[in-house]
């Protein structure tokens, strides 16, 4: 179990990190999720050693990571650290002996990686030649070559291609199935939602949200309803009490009602437009939960 419990950091008077804790169970892989700022990379690179908690720690299996064990964690930090005029399987393989692996063994884990993640023709290239995107699948190979026991990745999918996020996205479900715990931090919040089997949001330095899509999705349940009405030529629904229109196209609405707020009014002010065709709760994205978990205040600022 990788567990991040209790960290806080800050940077003089600015609060970066305040009580971040979650985990992260083998074979399963976490979507780490929040706004520029929110304290994400900071929480990796405290992970990896590379800045000091204020308090709080980092265990995995129960000890703290130390310098040690770090070794067996695949780090991807979202700067690339890449020596550009080194030619790309040396790179990789170089990594690899970083971790620990002969030099016979980092050579075939290098060539194995850049064959899976789609550079083995460029194995012999300087890193300087290649594009972001290319050069950002050569800095997975260096945090997978190793072999890992742990991956922790920050913003994997920046700047790849379609392909290039299929590759990635096949590589790190390959290591999860193997019982890798993997947590990884994204924008792309639909490649979380697709991946992922847990999510943290991570707000103003602390956890505001944290379970499977599921689960999230459950705790805002009964709030978002779809109503479809092909003949509609008018607004229809802002007039019923309690209900906002969140969106509006061709006869397809999305309202949102307030505590209270009597569904089936919704449905008698839609058939007075026209035939209904669909009526449902809708279950929100992961975008809109993302949206109402970083939009809500925290409860310091609900205080003051």
């Amino acid at each position: 179990m990788l567990e991040f419990d209790g960290l806080h950091k800050s940077f003089g008077d600015v609060r970066v990190l305040e009580g971040v804790g979650f985990t992260v169970a083998p074979g399963s892989m976490f979507g780490f999720c929040g706004s520029n700022g929110a304290g994400k990379t900071t929480t990796m690179r405290i992970a990896m050693g590379l800045v000091r908690a204020d308090a709080g720690e980092v265990r995995w299996n129960g000890r703290p990571l130390d310098q040690a064990s770090r070794r067996r964690v695949g780090y991807m930090p979202e700067e690339r650290g890449l020596y550009p005029k080194m030619k790309v399987g040396e790179q990789v393989a170089y990594f690899a002996r970083l971790h620990g692996l002969g030099a016979a063994a980092a050579a075939t884990a290098a060539d194995e990686w850049l064959e899976r993640l789609g550079l083995g023709a460029r194995r012999g290239d300087a890193v300087e030649k290649l594009s972001l995107g290319n050069q950002q699948r050569v800095q997975l190979a260096a945090a997978l070559v190793s072999r890992p026991e742990v991956l922790i990745l920050d913003e994997p999918f920046s700047g790849l291609d379609p392909i290039g996020v299929d590759s990635l996205a096949e590589a790190l479900l390959g290591q999860a199935r193997a019982g890798v715990p993997v947590v990884f931090s994204s924008h792309q919040l639909d490649l979380v939602e697709r991946l992922c089997d847990s999510v943290g949001i991570l707000a103003r330095g602390r956890m505001v949200a944290t379970g499977t899509v599921d689960e999230l999705r459950h705790r805002e349940s009964g709030r978002l309803l779809r109503v479809v009405v092909p003949d509609a030529d008018a607004p229809w629904a802002s007039s019923v009490p309690g209900v906002r229109v969140v969106s509006e196209r061709a006869g397809d609405t999305v309202l949102e009602l307030a505590d209270g707020a009597d569904d089936q009014a919704v449905l008698a002010a839609a058939l007075r437009t026209g035939r209904v065709t669909h009526f449902a709760w809708q279950q929100p994205s992961l975008v809109e939960l993302f949206r109402e978990a970083v939009a809500a205040p925290a409860p310091a600022e609900v205080a003051a």
